[in-house]
């Protein structure tokens, strides 16, 4: 199973509510970014994607940049809504034994707790920067899970 953990974008500081806030121009710019270097990645065999997004505006508006280009239809997950635990992340994904690949478009904190989680330290936590995209797989060896990451890659990173 592949696993992509990807920040939304630059999002605007106010709206009526933290759900509401919107991707700023330059958001749309670095989801856009994004989307187009995951098209260069994923390969033919994008019908075994599926794309898991919260249900924030700023996050969905990171997903759809991606489903424009790609085809994937983004599914609205309420338990990776922002403040979500890593665990309903992961669950959430169904890792590490999906038989699709996902793409998980979510929050910090929470994607930094998961991150870490896959790293191997659950009592840690990794920085993520906005519109970032951190790409983990697993495979069975001798019978047990083995997660590696593939590539962390940023807006920034792209240019």
């Amino acid at each position: 199973m592949q696993l992509i953990l990807w920040r939304h974008a630059e999002a605007e500081d106010d709206a009526v509510s933290d759900l509401a806030r919107a991707l700023t121009p330059k958001g749309l710019r670095q989801a856009t970014q994004m989307a187009a270097w995951f098209m260069t990645q994923a390969g033919p065999n994008l019908a075994r994607w599926k794309l898991m997004v919260s249900p924030a505006v700023r996050a969905q508006q990171t997903a759809a940049a991606l489903s424009i280009v790609s085809g994937i239809k983004p599914e609205t997950v309420d338990s990776i809504a922002p403040e979500a635990t890593s665990d309903a992340v992961l669950q959430a994904a169904g890792w590490p034994d999906s038989a699709d690949n996902v793409l998980v478009v979510s929050h910090q904190p929470t994607l930094g707790l998961v991150i870490a989680q896959l790293l191997g330290s659950a009592d840690e936590y990794v920085s993520v920067k906005k519109g970032a995209m951190w790409w983990f797989e697993t495979q069975t060896r001798d019978n047990a899970y083995q997660t590696a990451l593939r590539v962390m890659t940023t807006p920034g990173s792209l240019r």
